[in-house]
């Protein structure tokens, strides 16, 4: 059995998600075909990559992953099918990949060819969908393309480092369904420069000093009222690894979430200064 995942900004409203599946039902009527997110803001490619990088790995290998994010094929966005970890992945070369093979390095990378012939403002439905049904059939990616050694990289997904300032700055990609903020500094990044000093978290006007190790640990269960800590901001990082920003309980039709409450948008700068431990003035002998 093929498993084929979608990720898109197609939205669920016209009628290309349901294209999508029906082509892939036509090719492989056994497949199982499962919705990642048909939600990703348009062309938006790191809110894609933070998505997929974190969705992918719990399905079984051998999944094939279809990217449909900013895919019309151009001179500068070629389309590429990728060997990552035991998985395929199908998609445009806008740096979408980035983030997913930041940690783990391809296996093979192709550049996709059987298009030449296919004129289309619909790809992943004329070739997307025929590219992964040819490696679910058990197809060689080398049959489809011709193999490629790298591909594009996305700059902003990594938070710059100085290391002379003791200071890390990154900046928002994502704002999930609460409304909470996620930003680009992963907790191998703090714990590789930060070596356990004290530190000052700073996004827009606000501050943090402490990162919690999940969200209720802001809440004092001995208070006579818990509700009072409903809509407190907050800094942890979450379980896919990097720094959130977000507010206990957010409701983004009542209390509103870290965005809305915060003023943190997309690409907004948030930044992690260390401190040194202070030398005293003196030393007693």
């Amino acid at each position: 059995m093929a498993f084929i995942t979608l990720t898109t900004d197609f939205g669920i409203k016209d009628h290309f998600v349901g294209a999508i599946k029906g082509a892939i039902y036509t090719e492989l009527p056994e497949a199982t075909i499962v919705d990642i997110t048909h939600e990703i803001s348009p062309f938006n490619i790191t809110e894609t990559a933070y998505i997929v990088k974190n969705a992918y790995k719990s399905f079984p290998k051998g999944t094939i992953h279809i990217i449909g994010v900013d895919s019309e094929l151009s001179v500068h966005n070629k389309h590429i099918a990728i060997e990552l970890d035991d998985h395929y992945f199908v998609c445009p070369d806008n740096g979408v990949i980035s983030m997913i093979a930041s940690e783990v390095n391809p296996a093979k990378i192709v550049e996709i060819t059987i298009h030449n012939h296919i004129e289309s403002s619909f790809p992943v439905l004329d070739v997307f969908v025929k590219v992964a049904a040819f490696i679910a059939k058990g197809g060689k990616l080398d049959v489809i393309g011709k193999e490629i050694q790298s591909y594009k990289k996305m700059i902003e997904i990594q938070p710059k480092v100085n290391q002379d300032r003791n200071l890390i700055v990154g900046g928002v990609i994502y704002i999930d369904n609460y409304g909470n903020v996620i930003s680009n500094i992963s907790k191998k990044a703090f714990d590789d420069i930060g070596k356990g000093r004290k530190f000052t978290i700073t996004a827009r006007r606000y501050s943090f000093s402490k990162i919690l190790n999940k969200y209720n640990e802001i809440v004092d269960y001995t208070s006579d009222d818990i509700r009072q800590f409903d809509g407190n901001k907050l800094a942890l990082f979450n379980t896919a690894g990097y720094l959130e920003i977000a507010i206990y309980r957010s409701n983004l039709n009542t209390v509103g979430g870290a965005s809305s409450l915060l003023g943190l948008h997309y690409r907004d700068t948030i930044s992690i200064e260390f401190h040194d431990n202070p030398k005293p003035d003196f030393v007693t002998v």
